[in-house]
């Protein structure tokens, strides 16, 4: 760690983009799953990273934080606040609290000379998008979004062979987010990002990773979108008769046969991931009566049925190209957990892909090749999003210690655009009209 009476931030040019020489220090904002996780990222590559600090309003959080990155007790703070309140000490700051909570810290860090890591989405609306990024632009720090797609090595495999003509021309994209039944009624339904006047829309907050990806890898300028999608099952109208607006108050012979009794999720993620995700969301009690009395006080006990939500669970965008390019976007809550998958039709061939293993079928000459793009993903924090997480971080990591901003694939301006879509088809699915992507 470095010495506290020392400012490794301070007097430094954030627009001069020189190399550090030495391990980028990190101040994160927000200890959550998404913080933490990039933390110990981070913990894993010392030659690159150090956390320094953190703030999070949760004492359990803050001090489990802490404890495991050994920080000086004079870098913990309980709010963003806070930590941006003392003179600059670290070089990199993350910003992943709450949506409806980035802007403020964004700008408010990157004022402050720290480079910086925004999780997605940049913010709620297009307004307060367009103030950050123009507010970050204006610093000129190194600034990061999350949109961990980018840099997966599926991912950099996959826009390899499409840059090098596997299949030809790219003339349009089927593009699938399976949300997963348990994961959308965990997060979208009884969890932070149910309801948009807490959060955001759906699109933004689950699917802006798909739309930017898409951006990414049609490499062409989105022009017009349509969408459709609604709220369809998750509501008071579906509830069975009979059942109770908690799961532990529900009767057995309806809780037992319903496939999003909170019950049986969060008891068996419990045993097969004691500590992890999703569990560690709704309590900091890892123990079964911990668990229990979460759901028995808390909204992941809530049937979800009788809920507060308002977030769509079903949703289709349309959208065409510069240069005629279509791709067509479907996310839905209703599937089984498996990964996103793509079918990419070329003027020369196609390709599809699981994000895991690419199948390109060439016309010419009537090729099937298959390349597995998954070594190395073993299922740790480093895997996340296909090991999108890790090739994030060490990107921003490296662009910060090595004064590369080219480094970082889902910067300013390319997210700025994959966020426009996303607003675009918000106001298409609203309008019931084709809207034009407007990016000034």
């Amino acid at each position: 760690m470095s010495d506290l009476s020392t400012s490794s931030g301070a007097g430094q040019d954030p627009a001069a983009g020189h190399a550090l020489g030495r391990p980028v220090d990190l101040l994160v904002l927000g200890a959550g799953s998404r913080g933490a996780g990039y933390a110990a990222i981070t913990a894993d590559v010392p030659d690159l990273g150090r956390v320094v600090g953190v703030a999070d309003p949760s004492p359990v959080r803050r001090q489990r934080f802490a404890e495991q990155h050994g920080l000086d007790p004079a870098r913990v703070f309980a709010s963003w606040q806070d930590a941006l309140a003392v003179p600059t000490f670290a070089d990199l700051a993350i910003v992943a609290t709450q949506d409806a909570d980035h802007v403020s810290p964004a700008i408010a860090a990157a004022e402050a000379g720290y480079h910086l890591l925004l999780e997605k989405p940049i913010a709620p609306t297009e307004a307060e998008t367009r103030k950050v990024v123009a507010a970050v632009k204006a610093t000129g720090v190194m600034f990061g979004v999350c949109h961990v797609l980018r840099y997966t090595p599926h991912t950099v495999q996959l826009k390899a062979l499409l840059d090098d003509g596997a299949i030809g021309d790219v003339i349009s994209i089927e593009h699938l987010e399976p949300v997963g039944w348990w994961h959308m009624a965990h997060s979208f339904v009884r969890g932070n990002w149910g309801n948009e006047e807490r959060s955001s829309p759906m699109l933004l907050a689950k699917s802006c990773h798909d739309l930017d990806w898409l951006l990414h890898i049609v490499d062409r300028r989105c022009e017009r979108v349509a969408s459709f999608g609604s709220l369809t099952h998750f509501t008071r109208a579906h509830q069975p008769e009979g059942a109770a607006d908690r799961c532990l108050e529900c009767p057995v012979q309806i809780e037992s046969v319903c496939p999003y009794s909170a019950k049986r999720i969060y008891l068996t993620a419990l045993k097969q991931n004691p500590g992890g995700w999703p569990v560690n969301v709704i309590t900091d009690d890892q123990t079964e009566s911990g668990v229990l009395a979460a759901l028995r006080e808390g909204p992941y006990g809530k049937c979800v049925y009788a809920t507060d939500n308002d977030v769509v669970d079903h949703q289709v965008v349309a959208m065409e190209f510069e240069g005629g390019v279509t791709v067509s976007f479907t996310m839905t809550g209703f599937t089984g957990s498996r990964s996103r998958n793509t079918r990419i039709f070329g003027s020369h061939g196609e390709i599809t892909t699981d994000s895991g293993v690419i199948t390109i079928e060439d016309f010419r000459n009537g090729e099937v090749r298959r390349i597995d793009t998954t070594a190395g993903t073993e299922g740790t924090i480093r895997s996340g999003h296909g090991g999108g997480d890790e090739g994030l971080m060490l990107a921003m990591l490296r662009a910060v210690q090595q004064g590369r901003r080219d480094l970082i694939l889902s910067d300013a301006d390319s997210s700025l655009e994959s966020h426009l879509m996303v607003f675009t088809a918000e106001k298409a699915r609203h309008r019931v009209t084709v809207e034009r992507v407007v990016l000034s």
